[in-house]
């Protein structure tokens, strides 16, 4: 593994008294457990700031319960400053990967996310790729690089716009077909299409973009410089200029775009519960509600009607359910899930997690001998902070399963 190159780390028991001294500049911070092992790896517009907004207020409400659960077991911060915003995403996309951090789950999943793929040609392209093209075998192309999961896709388009104006590059075009693209036209693309651009050149180009995004900017600098001055001694003076424009560029990275999206990164959490309805294991159902920022969110409530023969096992059919919805990349994941009963069912649900390779609490609702609910099990963290809206989404999933159970009994009977 690399060397963290973070610059300050702090006790989080002084924390009142040392986060007035960070910095207000970009940077990537790292909450450690007492092992010194990783949490967590973020990014921010402003250190000072983003520290800060992890100790005022309601934590739960702004954070969510994932980011409860890591504050509990964090023993000390450290952190790192960046020149500009872009810079500090993709360290953050690098180690995050590298070190796979326990409460960066969203992150790890390479599948939902963005690539940066340099392909392996005379003129490499460079182009955003999702992961799941590359994990159901739709993108074929020889790959030189990948650089990611790049979890922000807004962010991820606006640091490839800005890379592709300090360097441009190829990705439709063909090579020495004598038709200048569009992007070649606009200054996005440096003309391999005409067939001007020796391939040697033009893979000094991708180089630097491959540098930029390994985060060796030092190296990167200096080689520009040495190339500049190489240029200007052979009285290539247009050369020269071009490359003095990047080293400006470098030094002058302009990314208000990257800096309003990372003010914006406070996500709503979300909390999905989980219930079976069945009639002496006749017309089976299963649901999955959802309650984000203590609401509701019927759009994103899902009905499963039973395939498995469960013969009126709610466990086998509940493993069933989770194991189906978390087959969906494509919907966002919970930050806490919410099982109707005590330790087998939570059982059931970690063993389904532990097969999709996703790590999320959960928590479980016991009933008392009337079938209301009696106390919570899971984190303690989070039974304290999240006892209302788990007890919402558990009635809403108790709610929606019933009134399914019903209709298709209703449906049965006609038939």
């Amino acid at each position: 593994m690399s060397k963290i190159p973070w610059t300050h780390r702090y006790d989080l028991a002084s924390w009142r008294q040392e986060t007035g001294l960070l910095p207000e500049c970009p940077g990537v911070y790292f909450f450690l457990d007492a092992a010194d092992e990783f949490l967590y790896i973020g990014k921010a517009t402003s250190l000072r700031d983003r520290v800060r907004s992890y100790f005022s207020g309601d934590i739960s409400e702004t954070r969510g319960p994932k980011i409860v659960l890591m504050l509990d077991r964090a023993r000390s911060i450290a952190y790192c400053e960046t020149d500009s915003v872009l810079e500090a995403l993709l360290l953050e996309s690098r180690l995050i990967k590298e070190y796979q951090p326990a409460y960066n789950t969203d992150e790890k999943d390479d599948k939902s996310f963005n690539h940066v793929v340099v392909t392996d040609e005379d003129f490499p392209r460079v182009l955003v790729v999702r992961g799941r093209d590359f994990a159901q075998g739709k993108f074929r192309d020889p790959v030189r690089r990948i650089f990611g999961p790049f979890p922000a896709g807004t962010a991820l388009r606006e640091v490839m716009k800005i890379i592709r104006r300090i360097f441009p590059f190829r990705d439709t075009c063909i090579p020495g077909s004598g038709q200048t693209c569009f992007s070649s036209q606009v200054g996005l693309c440096p003309g391999v299409c005409t067939g001007t651009l020796p391939a040697v050149e033009y893979r000094k180009t991708i180089r630097r973009i491959e540098l930029f995004f390994e985060g060796k900017k030092s190296a990167l600098v200096r080689g520009i410089e040495r190339d500049m001055k190489r240029e200007a001694e052979a009285l290539r003076f247009e050369e020269a200029a071009r490359l003095k424009r990047q080293l400006f560029a470098l030094s002058h990275i302009q990314d208000v775009s990257l800096v309003k999206d990372d003010l914006r990164e406070m996500k709503p959490h979300r909390i999905e519960a989980y219930d079976i309805a069945h009639l002496g294991g006749t017309e089976t159902v299963g649901v999955m509600t959802v309650i984000e920022r203590g609401r509701p969110n019927k759009d994103e409530y899902r009905q499963f009607v039973l395939r498995g023969e469960h013969g009126g096992n709610d466990l086998s059919a509940l493993e069933e359910v989770l194991t189906r919805r978390l087959g969906h990349p494509e919907w966002p994941l919970p930050e806490i899930l919410i099982v109707d009963g005590a330790f087998l069912q939570q059982g059931v649900a970690e063993r389904a997690l532990d097969a999709a390779g996703f790590s999320i609490p959960i928590l479980g609702v016991v009933k008392d001998a009337r079938h209301q609910p009696d106390h919570l099990i899971g984190p303690e963290g989070l039974r304290r902070r999240f006892e209302g809206e788990a007890l919402l989404a558990n009635a809403e999933a108790h709610r929606f399963a019933l009134a399914l159970h019903r209709k298709r009994r209703r449906k049965a009977l006609l038939a």
